[in-house]
């Protein structure tokens, strides 16, 4: 069987609103926001920092509900800033057959973190 690793969920945008170099590592993100695009708490997610072209993979925590967090922890709080834009991606890998039928959900944000319509 083949398969093929697609885009899962994509949050483009998000701010960033506050980083803590002394935490064990992740990204706290407002739970409310990871549920709309199916981030799982402890999922694997792959983040890109607009103003740096900083990379890095960790994994999604929660944080408050509605409050708009994107905290940045632990060593990769070294790759971003307050207020930089992040782009929050997670994949999955389907079988062929699948792939075609798959929509990933995806939301953008303005600077106060809130959606776009």
């Amino acid at each position: 069987m083949n398969f093929v690793t697609l885009l899962k969920s994509k949050i483009h945008h998000a701010r960033v609103t506050d980083v803590r170099l002394d935490y064990e590592g992740s990204l706290t993100i407002d739970p409310v926001l990871m549920k709309k695009v199916g981030i799982l708490p402890c999922e694997q997610i792959h983040v890109f920092n607009v103003e740096n072209g900083a990379r890095f993979i960790t994994y999604a925590i929660e944080g408050k509900p509605g409050a708009g967090e994107f905290i940045v922890n632990g060593a990769a709080a070294r790759l971003a800033s307050k207020g930089d834009r992040l782009i929050i991606v997670t994949y999955v890998t389907l079988p062929l057959e699948e792939a075609s039928k798959h929509e990933p959900q995806i939301i953008r944000l303005d600077i106060s973190n809130k959606i776009l319509a």
